[in-house]
């Protein structure tokens, strides 16, 4: 992929927020006295450090050097260089975005789809585009994705003068797969993970050397924290490729928050199929006429 220069997006004066989703535009035109409630921050941060795969308390907290382990999370850095990422965003910015929820925009490369009905439409939908075939076919070189078929990718842009975020949520799991994976492009940010699930934690405090102490071995668990009162931050380099599965893609919600979008990003996401969709699912033909015209990679956005 060549170099090529990426411009800045005009700031949007309208937005697509809908119900309680507001952003900063809709914010500024409504004036006044806020109805709308921002989710609260949790009481207890940790930090997640991918080489060791726990979460830690963060400094200066309650729960500083105190730690649990945090499967499902891997995270490949430098998955594209510099001149494969401005090219990338250059060719997303040729195509139209839509306005969405929370100061975002998108593009959607996918069937259409109702998740309330559990039901969908091929009718349009052409593929990936073209410029995702490479990325696809590296994400193939990590055992981990070694056969990954996305089925659909939807492109984020955020941008601190919108104010963008997205709420805490659960990917659906009918229709998309055990994996996401996201490509975290131009910024970095931090995905924050968050679980409602009633119970504790167990933690266990570090020796020194933290966090490589924790590779060797661990005390045994001498504390415990809510999980409700929970919030883990998984940092995200620029041009790093995250993949969720098992307890963190099912179990922990994750967002992007306002205050971690400190300029423009673009996140690609891509999506895999169920198992019923899949050999031996219920809809396993319906799910390989997906994959086929998914991976013609001759997408324009839906």
């Amino acid at each position: 992929m060549a170099a090529a220069a990426v411009a800045a997006p005009e700031v949007l004066r309208e937005c697509g927020c809908k119900g309680i989703r507001t952003c900063l535009i809709c914010e500024r035109q409504r004036g006044g006295d806020p109805p709308w409630q921002h989710p609260p921050q949790k009481t207890h941060r940790f930090i997640y450090y991918s080489d060791t795969g726990w979460a830690v308390g963060a400094e200066e907290s309650d729960f500083e050097g105190w730690a649990f382990p945090f499967p499902g999370v891997t995270l490949i850095e430098d998955f594209v260089t510099r001149e494969e990422e401005a090219e990338m965003v250059q060719l997303m910015d040729r195509e139209p975005w839509k306005l969405s929820q929370s100061g975002r925009r998108k593009q959607d490369y996918g069937p259409k789809v109702n998740f309330r009905k559990q039901k969908l439409k091929t009718a349009g939908f052409r593929g990936l585009p073209s410029f995702s075939r490479e990325v696809v076919r590296r994400m193939g070189l990590y055992p981990i994705l070694e056969d990954f078929r996305p089925v659909e990718q939807c492109n984020l842009d955020y941008c601190p003068e919108r104010g963008s975020a997205i709420d805490p949520h659960l990917d659906d799991a009918w229709l998309w797969g055990e994996r996401l994976v996201s490509l975290n492009l131009l910024s970095p940010t931090v995905l924050s993970m968050s679980r409602e699930a009633p119970g504790s934690l167990l933690l266990c405090l570090a020796p020194s050397g933290f966090p490589e102490a924790l590779v060797e071995g661990v005390m045994a668990p001498s504390r415990s924290v809510l999980c409700q009162e929970v919030e883990v931050a998984v940092p995200l380099p620029r041009r790093s490729l995250l993949v969720l599965t098992g307890a963190a893609r099912h179990q922990w919600k994750h967002a992007i928050h306002r205050r971690h979008v400190e300029a423009r990003r673009v996140c690609a996401t891509f999506r895999e199929l169920s198992a019923e969709f899949r050999p031996g699912g219920r809809q396993q033909e319906l799910g390989q006429e997906l994959l086929q015209i998914s991976l013609s990679f001759q997408g324009r956005p839906m």
